[in-house]
């Protein structure tokens, strides 16, 4: 009779860097203000509740998605204005394209391993899905004020010959929209080496200029180019839907990586009634965008706010003496906030603010500044 095994010895079969792992924390908030996680803070109108609940309760819940999915791809290439001959990949959410693409670029079995850049401090999904699927990761750091560095990049793509170079276009957690010219210039380096760019649009409703324009105007220029975007900011977080828009080579490739039925009945027809209100989306994406201007000018005015940076998406970061200090404060205060000093050592006391109605950043301010 052999002797069972214990969870400790089945434990070990597990990748030893994923036992080495932090999960992914979502910060409990009952009965806080959350300001946390970039969420668009208007729910639907009654009207609107009440139609999406009929047309959601009548859907065939009992047969895999099938041609609405197609559907939902018309609609999104026709609201982002998808270039000619590109195509589009769904995924739930954009993490799951992150993993799709690294996935589609990894090496395995060949001895060579794929390399994945992008500038950094920036979105926390970047290297944690090179790190998954086989990838080396380099991050480049951007200057003391958040801006790309222009000559590190390039120097990054030359030395490094990555498969993938991320830009975020606005960045996460920086809230920082790059210039034009230099982002360019890095996506014609990682071009003329063969490697692919992914545009992560996933602020684009708050942002005053979309890469999709560029990929209009240049095609050839931006022919390596994908665009990543989400509708988690448009509105829809709880529905879990992102889209990747390319030329239709690269999409039909990485869709094959993509798991079968990866988006559900409930999660398409809900963005496709979105899609039909988008004007609704757009007046909520207005309003957060008149907030965040005036939510600005008043950190810029709180003593004790050391640094208000220029925001581009619906998060401002700011800088303050004692960020634990403050988070645990506002906390108390029954404001929940993102603490992103742990981050990356350029975030030092940097606090992540999302901008809400304006009865919402009201609150947030007054528990900053009993908490500073």
């Amino acid at each position: 009779m052999t002797t069972p095994s214990s969870p400790l010895q089945a434990l070990a079969r597990i990748r030893p860097d994923v036992r080495a792992m932090h999960s992914y924390v979502v910060q409990p908030s009952t009965g806080m203000l959350k300001m946390d996680a970039m969420e668009n803070p208007f729910r639907l109108p009654a009207h609107l509740q009440a139609a999406l609940g009929q047309r959601l309760g009548a859907l065939a819940l009992n047969r895999y998605p099938g041609d609405r999915i197609a559907h939902l791809k018309a609609a999104l290439a026709q609201y982002a204005g998808m270039p000619e001959g590109c195509g589009i990949v769904l995924g739930n959410g954009s993490d799951e394209l992150i993993t799709l693409l690294a996935l589609a670029c990894a090496q395995p079995g060949t001895g060579q391993r794929a390399t994945m850049l992008a500038p950094m401090p920036g979105f926390v999904m970047y290297p944690l899905s090179a790190q998954l699927q086989g990838l080396d990761f380099v991050g480049v750091p951007l200057t003391p004020d958040f801006e790309l560095d222009e000559p590190a990049m390039l120097a990054a793509i030359a030395q490094h010959n990555p498969a993938i170079t991320y830009i975020a276009y606005p960045n996460n957690p920086t809230a920082t929209l790059w210039d034009e010219g230099a982002v360019q210039r890095i996506i014609d380096a990682a071009g003329a080496q063969g490697g692919i760019v992914v545009m992560d649009e996933a602020y684009q409703p708050f942002a005053s200029r979309t890469w999709i324009d560029r990929m209009r105007a240049e095609p050839a220029r931006n022919a390596h180019v994908l665009l990543m975007r989400t509708l988690s900011k448009f509105g829809l977080a709880g529905v879990r839907l992102g889209y990747l828009i390319g030329p239709s080579a690269f999409v039909s490739e990485i869709d094959k990586v993509r798991p079968p039925y990866n988006g559900s009945v409930l999660n398409c027809e809900a963005a496709l009634f979105a899609l039909e209100h988008a004007d609704v989306f757009a007046a909520q994406a207005a309003e957060i965008r008149a907030e965040r201007t005036t939510l600005v000018a008043a950190l810029r005015q709180m003593p004790g706010v050391e640094k208000c940076w220029d925001s581009e998406a619906n998060m401002v970061l700011i800088r303050v003496a004692d960020s634990a200090k403050a988070y645990e404060g506002m906390k108390n205060r029954k404001v929940l906030v993102k603490n992103v000093s742990t981050m990356h050592p350029m975030l030092a006391n940097c606090l992540r603010l999302t901008v809400g109605k304006a009865e919402d950043n009201a609150q947030m301010l007054a528990a900053l500044q009993a908490s500073l």
